[in-house]
């Protein structure tokens, strides 16, 4: 199976509207468990899906994480696992959280984690933002979800959204521990911080290169550590920006679904290291089935199809695009929403099949 589809769904109006919906989410100060997103886990009741804050070490560092469990879970039986990896500057409580609730949903103890360095894990300074710290993240991820009770560490599946997405695509190339993997809007960091959204700044790329070096230069000689990325721009700032996703991101990120632990910035330095890194070098490393999904009107779409057909070491695959999703509609949308989570859940469910080899 290798194809391209696109689903032409009924037209959603609440997409339209998105500027205008400004408490979509719940309230994280209202939830227990902090959770920002439209029908989060409240509490934990008996035979519906369950929420267990958990946290473990990865190279030293404390890392905070959320398992949910399915209805009518028992340590004693057997379950597939999905690792959900979450975009850049998120964290475990927005748009990670509502898909692997609704993957637990589906029957799957799935787990979605902070990154190292940022959200409600360790690590110093805040908001190291290096791809190889992101893709040790995912392989953390695997390695206390294949020990957790009941779950069955033949059948692991991986999901990364947003920058998720790459670092997902960097870590199944090696990790033959997940049996397949799915993107969701996947966002290929260094292409970006490299060349610009939509190669935008390929001329400048020396120059900043330059900066970057000079961050560095300081940063190691004691002085104080500059951030990337951190701007606090008004609404009419917001709406002069030149690409949808980062206008609707702004909306999501700090008005719909704002989280206290997530945050744009990130510490100049890393770009050394995402600069020179890309999320689709090796892919053909890849031979376990893969589902890449992405809205048909994301301004972000041209790097899930560029990176499509760099996998040509599984037959296993597919590209979806979500008929008038832009990038950040795919996060939240209830129509969106289940549009991918139609696709992912018979692809999960066909690829983690018990016995499979």
């Amino acid at each position: 199976m290798n194809r391209r589809t696109i689903l032409k769904a009924a037209a959603v109006t609440a997409a339209a509207g998105f500027f205008a919906r400004k408490a979509n989410a719940a309230d994280y100060k209202q939830n227990a468990f902090g959770l920002a997103y439209e029908g989060a886990i409240t509490k934990n009741e008996p035979g519906k899906v369950n929420i267990h804050p958990v946290d473990y070490k990865l190279g030293g560092l404390d890392i905070a994480a959320n398992v949910y469990t399915p209805a009518g879970y028992a340590a004693d039986k057997s379950y597939p696992a999905i690792v959900v990896a979450h975009p850049n500057g998120g964290v475990k409580e927005q748009v990670a959280g509502l898909y692997t609730q609704r993957l637990a949903g589906d029957g799957y103890i799935a787990i979605t984690a902070d990154a190292a360095y940022q959200g409600g894990s360790g690590g110093q300074p805040r908001n190291v933002d290096k791809p190889q710290f992101r893709t040790e993240d995912v392989h953390g991820m695997a390695d206390f979800i294949t020990r957790f009770a009941g779950v069955d560490a033949g059948r692991v599946g991986l999901l990364g959204i947003c920058g998720g997405g790459g670092y997902a695509l960097a870590a199944a190339k090696v990790d033959k521990r997940f049996r397949s993997i799915a993107t969701l809007s996947m966002f290929n960091s260094g292409r970006v911080r490299r060349n610009g959204f939509a190669d935008s700044q390929l001329k400048t790329v020396q120059e900043r290169l330059q900066q970057v070096s000079q961050a560095r230069a300081q940063e190691a000689a004691g002085g104080a550590i500059l951030y990337s990325g951190d701007a606090n721009l008004s609404d009419a700032q917001i709406a002069k920006l030149p690409f949808e996703m980062y206008r609707q991101g702004y909306e999501y990120y700090w008005k719909s679904h704002a989280h206290p632990n997530s945050t744009f910035k990130y510490t100049t330095s890393s770009l050394l290291d995402l600069m020179r890194w890309d999320a689709t070098e090796q892919m053909e490393l890849i031979d376990q089935p893969l589902l890449m999904i992405a809205g048909s009107k994301a301004d972000s779409l041209y790097m899930t199809r560029d990176a499509f057909p760099k996998a040509p070491g599984t037959r296993d695959k597919e590209l979806f695009e979500i008929e008038g999703a832009t990038h950040i509609e795919t996060y939240w949308v209830p129509q969106y929403v289940d549009v991918a989570m139609a696709k992912l859940a018979p692809f999960f469910a066909r690829t983690l099949v018990a016995g499979r080899t």
